[in-house]
Order: C-alpha cells, then structure tokens, then sequence
C-alpha cells in the first residue's frame, strides 16, 4: 500500500492572468526527495523575470513550453533560502539543520513545485551554505539576479581592472548586483536608471550615473568595454554604437526590467547583429556550487549587498507578483514564507 505524500501550503497558479486573479494560497504535495536533491524548509523566496512572465503567460510562445491553459507546474518560485530538513542518500556536503540557499533551475524545476511554498527540493549542486550574517531574506532574494550579474560581468564580459562598463536598467534586481560586482572586479562603471534611483546606483559604486528621463545614454560620446543591456528600450544598433573596438554587448533577458513582450524582438536582433562586426553574447545561467560559493564570497565579504525593494508576507504573494510585473522595482522583491 502506498502513502499519498503529506501536503504543504503553496501558492498556486490556476490560469496565466493578472497575479491577483490567477495566483492564491492552497496547497499541494510535499515534493518527494530523489537520491541527490535536498529538502528545504523555505523561509523567504523572491520574484524574477521567469516567475512573472509565466504568470502573466506573455509572451504567449513561452506557454509552449509551460502549458497551453494553464502552468503544468502550478508553483512558481526559484531563488530559496532555507533549512535544510532532509537529504538524498547521496547528498554528501549538506545534512539537515544547515541553513542554506541556492536556486531551482533547469529539468528539476520543470517537473517540481517552485519556492512559493513552505518547502522545496533542489538538487544538492544548486544549494550552498548561507553565509551566517547574511539574512534569510537577503538569501532569498540574491541567487538569480547575483548570479545572472556575475556570470555576465566574471564570464561574458571578462572585466576587469580599467574595464569601462555601461550598465542600462542599473537600478533593478540584475542591475544592482552588476554595478557592484563590475566595481568589485576594478572596473569604472556607468549606470542608467530613472531620477528616483540616481543616488542609490550611485552608492553602489557607479562613477557616473545617467538619468534616462533626462538624457539619452545611447547618444553619448563615450565609448565602453561591456554593456549590459537589462531593458533593451533602444535598437541594438543605437547602443552597439557605444562600444569600444572588441567591447562585447550583453543583451540580458533573464532579469530583464523592461518587459519581455517588448524586449525579445530587440534581442534577437542583437543577436543578428553578433552575425557581423559586433560582439554580442547573452548569459547563460549557470547553476553550479562553483558559481554559488563565489556568489556566497561576494555577499559574504561586503563587497555586493542585496537591494530589496519591498518585502512581502507569504499571503501576499500575487502583491509581490504584481509589483515585478510593474517593471518599477528597485533590487529585488522579497517574500517571506512563515
């Protein structure tokens, strides 16, 4: 005789909508721990670029993937942060008790309840040990917006001490993590954000900061090493002007602020245009204890902190859906899960 596993509060995903009409408190069953995963006790998530536009189900292409009517997976949720309160047997580097975070992404997210619940599994490779002065929340909202910025800066865009970065969407989740990891790395940094954002940005590291409700950045005089491209609201030709001879254009689309339904066609024209004479080159997100580690380092040293726009109860969940869907959050928007 076989036992139906124990069931867990979520929120769950009924339709592609608005967040408050398509995502409500629930629940479903407790993820079943494979030999290699790790069970977590989640105590605070974030919302990302995946997490919204599944929600939102535009651009409707990407319900191909997700399901036509409805999410086959109905919990969305990737960033975790948590206790960990089992393990596979062969999870060898963790045991229950550690407090944890990491990120559930790829084939295991696909067939798995996401972080918008009271627990998650997630294979041991995309889980790493807290940094201890580092805060549950802040855990929870650093993984795929701090590793999309790293793995862009260290990996894509190879800066470095002199490197001269531009950064268009510096004030979001992806771009705040950016700015201080270029400077981290020695690079002299540009941000372009609104008018609201301007000293933070600033006091983030960036030697200049660009008001983009005052001045075009893409009609400048200077000229840079990496840009990285997180809302693509100008043609990719327009911003490929401002690269150096050899400077690379990154095109973001995972923590992408200006909306996906507007930015895809400008991606894959930059995307065209690495065909010729300009470099450009997208991220792709490697989730890995590697990756992880530095990432912990980083936040575990001082030299990146988490912006947190607004921090959200677990109930609230669709609120804080609906706040990244609003494509005006500084940093990240955090949820807490009780």
């Amino acid at each position: 005789m076989t036992t139906d596993p124990p069931a867990m509060r979520a929120i769950v995903q009924y339709s592609y909508g608005a967040p408050r009409d398509v995502l409500r408190p629930g629940q479903v069953p407790r993820p079943q721990v494979g030999d290699g995963d790790v069970l977590i006790r989640v105590r605070a998530t974030s919302v990302n670029t995946p997490d919204w536009a599944i929600v939102a189900g535009v651009p409707v292409i990407l319900r191909l993937g997700s399901g036509l009517r409805r999410p086959r997976q109905p919990v969305r949720g990737s960033d975790v942060a948590g206790i960990v309160e089992a393990v596979g047997p062969r999870v060898t580097g963790l045991r229950s008790g550690d407090e944890v975070f990491g990120l559930l992404w790829g084939s295991a997210a696909k067939s798995r309840p996401g972080a918008f619940a009271e627990y998650a599994v997630v294979p041991e490779s995309q889980v790493v040990r807290k940094p201890a002065a580092l805060s549950f929340e802040d855990a929870g909202a650093a993984v795929m917006s701090g590793l999309t910025a790293l793995i862009a800066m260290r990996d894509v865009g190879q800066v470095g001490t002199g490197s001269r970065v531009l950064i268009n969407g510096a004030s979001g989740g992806v771009g705040t993590m950016a700015v201080q990891i270029a400077v981290s790395m020695g690079a002299e940094v540009t941000g372009v954000c609104g008018t609201g954002n301007v000293e933070l940005v600033r006091s983030l590291g960036a030697a200049r900061v660009i008001d983009y409700t005052t001045e075009d950045f893409t009609l400048s005089q200077e000229r840079y090493d990496v840009i990285l491209d997180n809302v693509l609201n100008h043609p990719p030709s327009a911003t490929a002007r401002l690269l150096r001879p050899r400077g690379v254009l990154i095109p973001n689309s995972i923590g992408n602020t200006g909306g996906l339904l507007a930015a895809l066609p400008r991606i894959a024209r930059a995307m065209l245009m690495g065909l010729g004479s300009t470099t450009v080159k997208v991220v792709t997100l490697k989730v890995n204890r590697e990756n992880l580690s530095a990432l912990a380092s980083l936040l575990e040293s001082g030299a990146v902190r988490v912006i947190t726009d607004t921090t959200y109860p677990f109930d609230d969940t669709a609120a804080a859906v609906a706040r990244m869907l609003g494509h005006h959050a500084r940093g990240q928007v955090a949820i807490t899960v009780p």
